[in-house]
């Protein structure tokens, strides 16, 4: 018996070891990739309204169109890379975009340059998506999936967390224009990284033969019918740039424009380390539960926290426990989408269902981003909020409604 159990325990530790050599190189590069580009998102909306004198509106053009080409490119990125049975090559191209056009930004003289370096930089992310997470997925057991990709999330928001960090402390002392400088180091190292430790063995996928608008139409029911309450919450769920606009907006009669805006930078970083540790927690848990009933709970949280900046008032610490909670829901649907719409379709056509579920949430990432906007504009930051929490709810129910999927082999 003990014997057994021996052996049972040394088969564990090497199924864990063999997850975690795969995961990490994807998890170093994309926590490099994210430190870069999430410098720059920490300051663009001070850069936008202070520097450039744009308008909420500008922001949500800019975050709902990069969104929208962003998710897009994924949906046919991950069909060709089906098509072509390759990866690798697309993760090189989508890392070199987002390392080298984002940090252009601090560049620029108004708010249509910034939208056009910002779109060719989330396309460089889009591109890069689905091939790599179809690539892990098929060097990892199914059965390690959530905690695959737990982890790569997790090193992403470490990044993410360390990005608006670096912002913090160094817009005080080197201007907003120059954030964006500072980040193309971590954005060429992320490149490095991709080219010479991830790893990919060219006859390792089996190749769709089926051409684009075909691929689409055979994916199974079950994910097609998955995509109806990730469309819906798509529409709900507007940039997490939003949340820092309005610590900004709110702290800066008390704190000072400059001093506002380098809190809200603080503040996303709270966001981030809470989507870092929640993306492992929550991965971990949905190789144990059921993923549908896990994501359900994200949409709940990210009504709640819409809510909470509704009737709370506004103060440091409020805006500290609200962007936890945000960093909580980011981590948590950043991990189960990924790993639910995993398990509902087959390896042969994979990255092109993760880049259809990308695209559905692209196009309601840009309604969102723009209707946030639009409502923040014309009638206040709490309608903004109303809206986002109603059609989050109404997802929540949706997916409820549904019964668990069964996996695809």
């Amino acid at each position: 018996m003990r014997s057994n159990k021996s052996r049972g325990r040394v088969a564990f530790l090497m199924n864990r070891k063999r997850v975690y050599s795969v995961v990490l190189p994807f998890g170093l590069t994309s926590l490099l990739s994210d430190l870069s580009h999430e410098m720059a998102t920490a300051v663009l909306p001070l850069f936008l309204s202070a520097t450039l004198g744009a308008a909420p509106l500008a922001l949500g053009l800019i975050e709902g169109v990069s969104d929208l080409l962003s998710s897009s490119s994924k949906a046919w990125a991950g069909w060709y890379s089906d098509k072509i049975g390759r990866r690798k090559p697309f993760l090189v191209i989508g890392y070199l975009l987002t390392g080298l056009l984002v940090p252009a930004i601090g560049l620029v003289r108004n708010w249509l340059d910034v939208l056009f370096l910002r779109t060719a930089g989330w396309v460089g992310r889009g591109v890069r998506s689905p091939p790599r997470d179809a690539l892990m997925a098929s060097q990892v057991p199914r059965s390690k999936w959530g905690e695959a990709f737990g982890v790569e999330r997790m090193l992403d928001t470490i990044g993410a967390v360390l990005g608006p960090a670096v912002a913090f402390v160094a817009l005080p002392l080197i201007g907003v224009r120059n954030v964006f400088f500072l980040s193309v180091l971590p954005g060429i190292a992320a490149i490095l990284v991709v080219v010479f430790l991830v790893k990919e063995k060219r006859t390792a996928h089996k190749r769709n033969a089926d051409g684009f608008f075909q691929s689409l139409r055979n994916l199974p029911p079950s994910f097609k019918a998955f995509l109806v309450p990730v469309a819906l919450f798509g529409v709900a769920n507007f940039a997490n740039t939003f949340l820092v606009l309005r610590a900004a907006e709110a702290l800066t009669p008390v704190l000072g424009a400059l001093a506002a805006g380098a809190t809200a930078a603080g503040m996303y970083v709270v966001l981030n380390l809470g989507a870092a540790v929640f993306a492992y927690v929550f991965g971990r848990l949905a190789d144990r539960m059921p993923k549908r009933d896990l994501l359900a709970l994200g949409y709940v949280l990210f009504a709640l926290y819409c809510i909470g900046f509704i009737v709370l008032p506004p103060s440091v610490l409020n805006f500290a426990l609200l962007f936890a909670l945000a960093g909580c829901e980011t981590g948590l649907i950043d991990v189960l989408e990924r790993a639910y719409a995993s398990e509902l379709v087959h390896g042969r056509v994979r990255a092109t269902a993760l880049g259809a579920m990308n695209a559905v949430n692209g196009v309601g990432d840009f309604v969102s981003s723009v209707l946030a906007g639009l409502f923040w504009t014309f009638w206040g930051f709490a309608a903004a909020f109303a809206y986002g929490a109603v059609l989050a709810l109404g997802a929540a129910l949706l997916l409820m409604s549904k019964p668990v999927a069964r996996r695809e082999k």
